[in-house]
């Protein structure tokens, strides 16, 4: 069973809950907790998962969860992870914490995408669900939202620091999600009348003393105008401090930067662009590709004429040769696992060595020394290599690297004088990126 890597995939915008309760520690675990998972059965429907993971992966079944749970038992903490292996992807954990610490559970349940919750009566299934666990395992708060929008919110630190956070916790309402259950405390702490007056799709009082509030029918459509208008009427109505222009203002600014942006990428280097911005977090994709379409690479500087070229200077040109082919095999044999196309040493590969150094942040998370004296070379060499093969380009060898050219049409190029621009800092991977200078040399090969 071949579960999906949930955060290996694309990044994209995912259902996140959150869910912080307690539980009874005078039962077993097997019964006090066959009420969750005969809720959690009963409304996950398309997003249900099929494996269950402790210290070894089994199907899903009761039987393998309550195996799972006893033999990752750690002293006083035990936990489970639950995945499906189609899609929607789904990364669930289960934290226990056992007598003698004072009993409570803690649910994360990621499901991606978050499309897959358009419809009115998939949310209401799993608001169902949300609403049976708060029935009998008591909250001290639990919410469901968009990652993308509760990363932009800054959940759950809400600009506190870590000290802060932990200290404090959840003391009062910070942030009105699609889906809140808020535990006896804050409800005391806003006014119970005023919790259960709350304008909002659903609002519900639970036995524990807890109130459900859902701002909306569905959250998928979270970041739309009647949804925002929603989400802000509660929050201001649950926080009279606050004002509800500022807080629509605040959710309608969210709103914007996730709302999606055409991709303009300057042609040369839109393939590498593309990969860059697929990589960012979802939440800061689309002010990326703003960013990225009105942003010029610089024009390449690493060439002259070619009648200005310098001569060999080298006693053995062939040898010379040769050292530029060994120093471009140092490129494939560090990069052929992370880039395999690095064998090839085609244009495509230029746009796959460009992405993964800017992924690494390479010239930053590795020793300088050994940039200069290892990576610079072998990089200008490599790119040496693939004009000469595609571009039907011909080295210049000279003994000072940084001078060796390589002729293409009517101008020389300077690739190893370039590789030392590439490597100064992670911006210089985009601006004087392998694939652009390529593809400059490409028109210019006549």
């Amino acid at each position: 069973m071949k579960v999906l890597k949930f955060h290996d995939s694309r990044d994209e915008d995912y259902l996140l809950l959150s869910f912080n309760g307690a539980f009874s520690p005078q039962v077993d675990l097997e019964s006090e907790f066959a009420f969750f998972f005969q809720a959690f059965e009963e409304y996950a429907g398309g997003w249900m998962p099929d494996v269950v993971r402790g210290k070894r992966q089994r199907r899903y079944s009761r039987a393998a969860i309550w195996k799972s749970l006893e033999e990752d038992r750690d002293e006083n903490i035990t936990s489970i992870g639950l995945y499906r292996t189609e899609w929607p992807a789904l990364d669930m954990s289960l934290s226990l914490w056992l007598p003698p610490r004072h009993p409570k559970l803690n649910i994360i349940i990621k499901v991606k995408p978050l499309s897959f919750f358009a419809e009115t009566e998939c949310c209401r299934h799993f608001v169902e669900m949300v609403r049976a666990w708060a029935d009998r395992y008591p909250v001290t708060y639990a919410w469901a939202h968009s990652s993308d929008d509760a990363q932009l919110a800054d959940f759950p630190s809400f600009g506190r620091d870590d000290e802060t956070r932990r200290r404090d916790g959840f003391d009062k309402i910070y942030e009105v999600c699609w889906l809140n259950v808020f535990g006896p405390k804050l409800v005391e702490t806003v006014g119970r009348e005023r919790m259960l007056s709350t304008p909002a799709h659903r609002v519900e009082e639970l036995p524990t003393g807890s109130v459900l509030i859902v701002t909306w029918p569905t959250v998928a459509d979270f970041a739309s105008k009647e949804a925002r208008l929603a989400q802000a009427r509660a929050h201001a109505h649950l926080r009279p401090d606050l004002d509800y222009d500022t807080a629509l203002r605040t959710l309608s600014e969210r709103s914007t930067i996730l709302a999606p942006v055409e991709r303009r990428f300057h042609p040369d280097v839109s393939p590498l662009l593309t990969r860059v911005v697929d990589f960012v977090a979802s939440h800061e994709r689309q002010r990326k590709i703003a960013g990225f379409n009105v942003w010029q690479p610089p024009e390449p500087e690493e060439w002259r004429p070619a009648d200005s070229a310098l001569p060999p200077d080298v006693d053995d040109p062939e040898g010379a040769l040769e050292h530029y082919d060994t120093l471009a095999e140092h490129l494939v044999a560090l990069l052929h696992t992370e880039v395999p196309s690095v064998f090839e040493a085609t244009p495509g590969s230029l746009v796959d060595v460009d992405f993964y150094f800017w992924r690494e942040e390479f010239p930053t998370s590795r020793l300088r020394e050994a940039i200069d004296e290892h990576a610079i070379p072998a990089i200008g060499a490599y790119l040496g290599e693939v004009m000469v093969r595609n571009l039907g380009g011909r080295w210049i060898p000279r003994k000072k690297l940084e001078e060796a050219q390589v002729l293409v049409g009517n101008r020389v190029w300077l690739p190893f004088v370039r590789a030392r621009h590439y490597m100064r800092s992670r911006q210089a991977l985009l601006d004087y990126s392998l694939t652009r200078i390529y593809r400059v040399a490409e028109r210019h090969r006549g």
